[in-house]
């Protein structure tokens, strides 16, 4: 194209020459010069047209990578994330002495998370949850903040955490979203003894001591047990305006070295459940778990135990040591479809020489939809001495976030 235009150039030029009177010497010379003159400033100007060109193009071509980063990366940009979980439950179920049954649907649990990371080194976690639908003054609801605290990293692989959060005790204490675990009511075990969900107020350290062995030490609000109240359920506090007179400690170490195991014990140790009130009464739990994944088969066992200074038993005779275990097979068909047995038996009179446990069988199916939306229905046979257990089937839908 440019040696095209110089040429055209050129050619009109001696055309004019040539069709003019025959010039002397000096005026070809000038002539000469001048075109040489209008050459050079035609490729000056190709040049700098071909600068700016490319100018143009490295510059348009950096906007547009630089909108396809954030437009394709929107999560890495962001420093707060949300997220949460929920279920519906159906029960239906009869009591073994024919004078009761149960046959409901509830809305067991709404949760929403919020994260935000302050710095590479610092965040914030919370959990809000409204269980049984609606709350208020008459209603079967609540309201509850279970975690809300601040995190902070140390030195190597060691953490720090003050504020509200779940304690390190049994398996589905910390993780219990729906899809997570099997059957639509979660285990009696960790829901009557351990008791879980259960959380506190207070600060924490955890960390790798070494390649898949991990701590977890915390200091914290403990229970409260009123007057006439015996069991660890009734005494968590869920921190509002949770009595502080004795404090508790908790302590976790947990093994995973092994792939597709886990290993751990806790134990916590609390002065005074009465906080300050009346006699005081010691307690101490002590538990235990494993849950061992091999292919597409799962084995979950776990024990836990309180001991309380015998001062209880004047409260329930045999509640100095409450107790409870259970073991969980289940084998995952396909990618979609996995059933479980679980047998399990706890006791929160244990310490009597009566008869006082509850034993219960269940089996059953989850089915996800998706990864992080399952269907389940499982049917349970209840056994207590009084004959009061409840056998029926129990039906649910959940997901997470």
């Amino acid at each position: 194209m440019k040696k095209q235009l110089l040429a055209t150039i050129i050619g009109l030029n001696i055309t004019a020459v040539a069709q003019a009177a025959t010039p002397s010497l000096e005026e070809m010379w000038q002539v000469i010069q001048q075109q040489q003159s209008e050459i050079a400033a035609l490729k000056q100007q190709l040049r700098d047209n071909d600068t700016r060109l490319q100018e143009t193009e490295v510059i348009a071509e950096a906007t547009i990578s630089a909108v396809e980063q954030i437009a394709m990366a929107p999560a890495a940009t962001s420093k707060t994330t949300f997220g949460g979980y929920g279920e519906l439950h159906y029960n239906s179920l009869d009591r073994d002495d024919s004078q009761a049954s149960k046959d409901e649907i509830d809305f067991h649990r709404f949760v929403m998370f919020t994260g935000h990371q302050f710095s590479e080194n610092v965040r914030f976690f919370s959990e809000l949850e409204v269980e049984h639908s609606i709350a208020g003054e008459g209603k079967a609801g609540e309201i509850e903040l279970e975690q809300a605290y601040i995190e902070w990293d140390l030195a190597g692989q060691h953490r720090a955490k003050a504020g509200l959060f779940i304690l390190p005790v049994g398996i589905i204490n910390e993780t219990h979203e729906p899809n997570t675990f099997y059957g639509t009511e979660r285990n009696n075990v960790e829901k009557n003894i351990i008791p879980a969900t259960w959380w506190e107020g207070g600060a924490a350290l955890n960390g790798e001591i070494s390649p898949g062995l991990f701590y977890d030490i915390a200091v914290h609000s403990g229970l409260y047990l009123a007057a006439g109240e015996y069991k660890p359920r009734d005494g968590r506090q869920k921190v509002g305006k949770a009595k502080a007179d004795d404090m508790a400690f908790t302590g976790r170490l947990k093994y995973t070295a092994i792939p597709g195991l886990e290993i751990a014990a806790s134990v916590q140790v609390q002065q005074d459940v009465h906080q300050g009130e009346g006699e005081a009464i010691g307690g101490t739990l002590f538990e235990t778990h494993m849950a061992w994944q091999r292919d597409d088969f799962q084995l979950r066992a776990l024990y836990a135990q309180w001991d309380f200074d015998s001062a209880i038993n004047n409260i329930a005779l045999g509640a100095d040591e409450q107790s409870g275990f259970y073991i969980e097979p289940s084998y995952r068909i396909s990618e979609k479809l996995g059933l479980f047995a679980r047998y399990s038996e706890y006791d929160n009179l244990a310490g009597s020489a009566v008869d006082t446990a509850v034993e219960q069988f269940d089996i059953g199916l989850n089915y996800w939809l998706h990864p992080n939306v399952v269907f389940k229905m499982d049917y349970q046979n209840q056994d207590t001495p009084s004959k009061t257990g409840y056998d029926g089937f129990n039906m649910g839908v959940g997901y997470s976030f």
